[in-house]
């Protein structure tokens, strides 16, 4: 399937076949691909937890607004992000690198990140939503369904995946295979409302 295809037959489903399950060759093509979204200074500071216990899923599905993707899904991915992953061996993101370019970046990401808590919640956020976005679009072309989730006790929900005290979750991620059609589409606002030149 092209991105454009994907992009436009993607929606968000809610009812999944709970006995349906998905191959580990598409599990890893999927993740494969997870690991080429972007991140900033390429620190790629996702970290997914996925939830295949039965219990632990219904668990995390009472603190969740009780919504059925959480159990009935083939895979139910935590997507979270690792706030200090700037200062933990940073070397290690440009390890490729030539040494000049190592130092700069290094000396970058200090910069960036160091005593700037908002700063790093708000880009571990952005990353959340860029690798769900590439997970979504990679389901859709490998032929599943998806629904990236909120409503959730996401204090709860961390405690229940043991979440370490310096990550942060994200958003959920369901994907599977839909078993009813997603309602029709809200409606997008008109481009004039959203689109604007230079300025608002």
């Amino acid at each position: 399937m092209d991105v454009i295809t994907a992009i436009k037959s993607r929606r968000a489903v809610k009812h999944f076949d709970p006995n349906h399950r998905i191959p580990e060759h598409d599990i890893d093509t999927l993740f494969s691909l997870a690991l080429l979204s972007p991140t900033a200074f390429n620190i790629q500071h996702w970290r997914f937890v996925l939830v295949q216990d039965p219990a632990q899923r219904e668990a995390i599905r009472a603190v969740s607004w009780m919504q059925p993707q959480i159990t009935d899904a083939s895979l139910f991915i935590v997507i979270c992000a690792d706030l200090k992953a700037w200062q933990k061996r940073p070397e290690r993101y440009w390890r490729t690198a030539s040494p000049e370019a190592r130092e700069g970046l290094l000396a970058a990401i200090d910069t960036y990140y160091r005593g700037r808590e908002t700063v790093q919640r708000d880009e571990a956020m952005r990353s959340c939503g860029i690798v769900a976005q590439t997970l979504m679009l990679a389901a859709q072309g490998l032929g599943y369904d998806s629904c990236p989730m909120d409503l959730a006790d996401f204090d709860e929900a961390g405690r229940l995946i043991r979440l370490p005290e310096d990550h942060v979750i994200g958003l959920f991620l369901a994907i599977g295979k839909g078993v009813r059609e997603p309602r029709p589409r809200g409606g997008a606002l008109a481009r004039d409302e959203i689109v604007r030149l230079d300025h608002f």
